[in-house]
């Protein structure tokens, strides 16, 4: 399968902004053995700006947009050193692709991502996405690393789309606030019960919530692409979900369900 999975900043760092190496190097092995087995793995992933962050030794993400794009600009450095030497451990090459909403926007460009991403998969390098937050002021419109998942996903004609995040799916309420509140494993239709689900944001140092979640796998389900919202805190439950096995909410591509 062609599989595009998002790390969320919680999956990647501690609550400090500093990274969490042992989930890290755990990812970055999984991964690396998908790839192994044949799939072709497409990654967006955020933690540019919480790990700057905790690099700068500043207590919690930044509001204002100048601190923002320079925690951005420290973050992105150590983020992609980190894959590069973790993915090259087990012999996989990545490649770094920035983006801003130009960039999806307008066809000539759009097209040229696109055939950047085909051909650096052709070469089984594995393609690490962000939007280029030292740039781009708009989110930062893509918006945030859950909606241009979904978009990628589309452009690169994926199978499948994971978001790692710090909950485990879907609930029936937000598990943080209800206890009585239950995980949803499979979501055959997107309507407007389900987006009365969702709430804000998870973390201090992510941007996206449930909300944005669910406006990812309304792009994706409506381009043909299932999509799995799991938590990233064990990455082994990538192969459960490469297996098509229970683990955390898929939503169901609509032409599957023809």
């Amino acid at each position: 399968m062609r599989i595009v999975i998002k790390i969320g900043t919680s999956t990647l760092a501690h609550h400090t902004g500093r990274l969490n190496i042992r989930r890290t190097e755990v990812l970055c092995k999984v991964i690396s053995d998908l790839k192994n087995a044949g799939h072709e793995i497409v990654m967006v992933s955020s933690g540019a700006i919480g790990m700057g962050a905790g690099k700068l030794s500043l207590k919690e993400r930044p509001s204002d947009m100048p601190t923002k794009q320079a925690a951005a600009a420290v973050g992105q450095c150590e983020l992609m050193y980190t894959y590069d030497k973790l993915f090259g451990e087990y012999n996989h090459t990545v490649a770094q692709i920035l983006l801003t909403s130009e960039d999806i926007e307008h066809d000539d460009r759009r097209q040229n991502v696109e055939n950047t991403m085909e051909r650096l998969l052709s070469l089984g390098a594995i393609p690490i996405i962000n939007e280029n937050d030292t740039i781009s002021t708009a989110e930062i419109v893509i918006g945030d690393n859950d909606t241009l998942s979904a978009i990628v996903a589309s452009t690169v004609h994926a199978d499948l789309l994971v978001l790692l995040s710090d909950i485990d799916g879907l609930f029936t309420a937000d598990p943080r606030k209800d206890p009585s509140a239950t995980l949803i494993p499979t979501v055959c239709e997107i309507t407007p019960e389900i987006k009365a689900m969702t709430s804000g944001a998870g973390t201090n140092l992510g941007t996206g919530g449930m909300t944005t979640k669910i406006q990812a796998a309304q792009i994706a389900t409506e381009n043909g692409i299932d999509m799995v919202i799991a938590n990233g805190a064990d990455p082994v439950i990538l192969y459960d979900i490469a297996d098509g096995k229970q683990a955390g909410t898929r939503f169901l591509a609509q032409k599957k369900m023809l």
